[in-house]
């Protein structure tokens, strides 16, 4: 497999490793998308791709059906999604996706373990040069489908690589098709398990695992707040 389809599995493992976590997170996703779209998925394709991604993590039916029930309710909170760009020990980087109903609880939750770890936070834009966004789709290779034919069928949608493994397939694109790819994907009733949009890094770097320790306490320390949906770095 080739190096993004690695890069991309080990930073879903580090980042989806707890569901005590996880969990929340998955639930305001669902809650911004039919809040602002409602709460039917059939209309609503932005609360189709939460759910979509809240059913690859194993979220149980309940907590989705309630987290609609909360974005429809007449005490919803309204969230917003915020971004920040940081710098941690050792060359390491950071962009920091965030989704909050109270920025500046979040702004201090973001600078505090970088700020105390022998890091700094970044102006917006910073980073751009060293990551590149891309929309990243996951699903199974269809019964009696050919991966060079469906290649060849979502290249009009924007298909940038595709990449299949036992059956398994991930594919990227610009992440302004993000929604071409969907709608395409959904045409082919491709059975999606998983429809983001990420940050990649340009030129990851690699670390010693002591280097690597006190990285992860920045890390650590980010995932852990339910306000941060997503931690993306250069690290290799």
């Amino acid at each position: 497999m080739g190096r993004a389809f690695e890069y991309r599995k080990a930073a879903k493992e580090k980042r989806w490793g707890n569901m005590s976590r996880v969990f929340p997170k998955l639930a305001k996703a669902i809650e911004k998308a039919a809040k602002e779209g409602g709460g039917e998925p059939d209309m609503n394709p932005k609360l189709r791709t939460a759910i979509l991604n809240a059913k690859a993590e194993n979220m149980p039916k309940d907590n989705i059906t309630a987290a609609i029930k909360r974005a429809t309710g007449k005490d919803a909170k309204d969230m917003m999604d915020v971004i920040f760009e940081g710098k941690g020990p050792h060359g390491s980087m950071f962009i920091i996706e965030c989704l909050t109903d109270n920025n500046t609880r979040t702004v201090a939750n973001v600078k505090n373990p970088i700020n105390k770890n022998s890091g700094e936070m970044l102006n917006k834009g910073a980073l751009d040069f060293m990551f590149t966004r891309k929309a990243i789709f996951e699903f199974k290779l269809p019964e009696d489908s050919d991966v060079e034919e469906l290649e060849m069928e979502l290249i009009d949608a924007g298909l940038e690589e595709l990449e299949e493994e036992n059956g398994e397939c991930i594919v990227h694109t610009d992440y302004a098709d993000f929604g071409n790819m969907n709608t395409k994907l959904e045409e082919l009733e491709v059975e999606m398990t998983k429809a983001t949009l990420e940050y990649i890094p340009n030129t990851p770097i690699s670390v010693t695992d002591e280097q690597m320790e006190d990285i992860r306490i920045i890390l650590d320390k980010l995932e852990d707040d339910e306000d941060v949906q997503a931690v993306y770095t250069n690290i290799h």
